[in-house]
Order: C-alpha cells, then structure tokens, then sequence
C-alpha cells in the first residue's frame, strides 16, 4: 500500500511560483481559481483562503481591468498562497500586478500586441522574478489557425503555443509554463504528448470546462490520468463547475491514487452490500467531512465485514472491520480495539486524529534530528 509510485516523470525545468516549485521533479502543484467578482477584495480573499485551507498549492484571480488589478494588490497582502494573476490583451495590467507583488503571469504573449508591449512586460517579469503562464485554449485559437485547421485539433493547439513560446525565446526568457487545453479528453492528451516533446518548461495540466462535480471530475480524471501515467505533468488545475475547493480535494484524491502526492487522508472503503456490520456509506461520508482538514499523509480502511476487511487493514495506519458483536480496529496492521456501533463514528475519528498527529509529530522530530 504504502509502495512509491511506479510512474517516472518528464524532465522539465524548474520554475518557482512563489515559493513553490513547480517542474524539476517537485510535487506536482494543485490550483484552482477564484470565481468570485476580484473587486469584492473580502469575498475573493474568504475564497482563497478555504482554498488554502482545503491544501491548493497555488491559487489564480482573473484580473480583467486596471480596477480589479488594484484589488489583486489589496487581496495579494492578505493571503500567503501564491497568486497567480489571469490577464488577456491588456499588457498594462501585467505591468501593474507585477508591482503589487504577483507570483505568476498568466498571459499570451501573442494577444497583447506589439512586440514592445510583450518586451516590457518579459523585463516587468524578468526583474521581479516572477514566471509566466502561457495557456492555450481550443475554445479561443487564432483566426488564421481556425482556418488553417477548420477545426480545434491537437496540433492546432501546439502550434498557438509554440508561437506563443517564440516571443518569450527571441527575449531570452526561460521561465515559464504552458497549457494546451481543449474539453474534449482525447484533444488535450494529444496535444500535451506533442508538447512534451518539444519544450522543457513544466506543463500546466487541464481539461478545460470539464463540467460538472461528478462529469467534470470523470473527465479530468481519465484525460489527466492518461497524461500523468505518462509521467506529463507538473501542476494540474480540475476545471469544475462546482465550488472551486471541489477542484482541490478531486486534484488531491487524483494524485494519491497514482501515488504521486500524499497528502490528507487516502481512505479506502467497500461499496457495502448485505454482509456489512455497520453502515459502510454513513460512517464514510461523516468521516471524510469530519475530516478535511487533516492534512498529514495517512492510510485508512473501511470496511463492512470480513471477507476483506482484514486484509486491507494489515497494508493501512487504521484499519476499520465489521464484525459482530462489534467492529475490529487495526492500527498499523495490527488488530488494537473493538468498537461498537453506537458511536463508531465518533470513536475512530479519535483514534485517525490521534494517530495523524502522532505521525505528524514524528515528522517534525526527523526533521529536526536533520536539521
């Protein structure tokens, strides 16, 4: 259970969003975006901070016109996530963020005109230290490419972020990251594959207007499952009409199920069926609400009966089985206490958090001893 990933990653460069790596063989970051109107300062700061508190690596704001770049400055002294500013067209605002203490640009050199535009805001950039974000969407190609190709096509794609990418080469400017979005899954795994090979700055991964909670995650998940088993990817976005920290928690759960991020809890639990001793889906849903905000990596159990219950709980931190007259509890592997019924759900998440913190604590002492 607790075996490395088997996957091996694309080499890419290394930038740093704030202070977090991003590339390089760094964790691969997860981010959502604001969907709150920017000039609502506390309502876009109440958001980003749930967001960080769900885990987000790094958060991104739309910043549309000069007013809401005032109020990405006031917002940016609020928080401690690093933020990534949305711009198009408007090489001003990029200026203007880019002074208010902005992490990353995110903006097409190509759409915000001449080439002195694009030289000011690369120096802007180049002297605060601060990457760039090129995102290329099916949904907004260039003209001459929409004729060119009659039609969205992974190539299509590539070829607006490789111009794209030319105006920050001709400026001597390395530090970047690109997307090649479209919301149909095999479009986007096509043109990321492309991708890959021909640059190395990280990847921004995405499937863009996937949907919905539940579609929107199925597609991300086969779309950036297929690319991330490939070793692609260094930060990924979940585009989801749901609440934003939806995004977080599905990028979270994404990445431990391939093992290439621990972090929270990874439960594993039985679909239940009539051989269940306690009620499998209840116990679940109270537990993983209870318990979000549990942040240090850990490995749990759930399950109905003992068929295999038992087994799954010798490979977690905690493992639950049904059993009758009570439940069978399994701290690393090892049968530890019954619970009854009545109030299982109280009494193992005491045990989870007891054990999170105990775990959390040896963290901090081995760090210490290395220190």
């Amino acid at each position: 259970m607790n075996m490395p990933s088997p996957i091996t990653r694309r080499t890419s460069r290394q930038i740093h969003v704030g202070d977090v790596p991003v590339g390089g063989g760094a964790p691969i970051a997860v981010q959502s975006m604001t969907n709150t109107d920017t000039n609502d300062v506390a309502a876009t700061v109440a958001q980003i901070q749930r967001l960080q508190q769900a885990g987000a690596d790094i958060v991104r704001v739309s910043v549309p016109d000069m007013d809401a770049a005032e109020a990405f400055g006031k917002i940016k002294r609020q928080v401690s996530v690093p933020l990534v500013a949305d711009i198009h067209f408007d090489y001003k605002i990029a200026l203007r963020v880019a002074e208010l203490g902005v992490d990353c640009l995110r903006i097409n050199p190509g759409n915000i005109g001449r080439e002195d535009r694009v030289r000011a805001v690369v120096d802007a950039a180049r002297h605060h230290g601060i990457p760039i974000r090129i995102g290329v969407n099916a949904g907004s190609l260039e003209k001459d490419l929409q004729k060119k190709y009659g039609e969205p096509t992974p190539e299509a794609l590539v070829e607006s972020a490789m111009r794209h990418i030319d105006h920050l080469d001709r400026l001597d400017f390395p530090d970047f990251k690109v997307s090649v979005k479209a919301s149909d899954v095999f479009m986007a795994v096509a043109a990321y594959r492309l991708l890959a090979k021909q640059i190395e700055q990280p990847l921004h991964l995405g499937i863009t207007e996937a949907g919905g909670l539940r579609s929107g995650t199925v597609k991300s998940s086969i779309g950036l499952g297929m690319l991330l088993m490939d070793g692609i990817g260094d930060t990924i976005r979940v585009s989801l009409a749901a609440d934003p920290v939806e995004e977080i928690k599905v990028g979270f759960d994404m990445l431990k199920s391939l093992k290439l991020r621990a972090k929270g809890i990874n439960f594993i639990a039985c679909p239940s069926c009539s051989r269940q001793n306690f009620d499998v889906i209840a116990t679940m849903n109270a537990l993983e609400e209870r318990l979000e905000d549990i942040m240090t990596p850990l490995n749990v159990s759930v399950i109905g009966c003992v068929v295999n219950g038992p087994g799954e709980a010798k490979e977690t931190d905690i493992g639950l089985t049904g059993g009758s007259p009570a439940n069978l509890v399994y701290i690393d592997g090892k049968p530890a206490s019954k619970l009854r019924n009545d109030h299982l759900v109280d009494d193992l998440e005491a045990l989870i958090r007891e054990k999170a913190k105990e775990k959390e604590s040896r963290a901090g002492d081995l760090i210490a001893r290395e220190a």
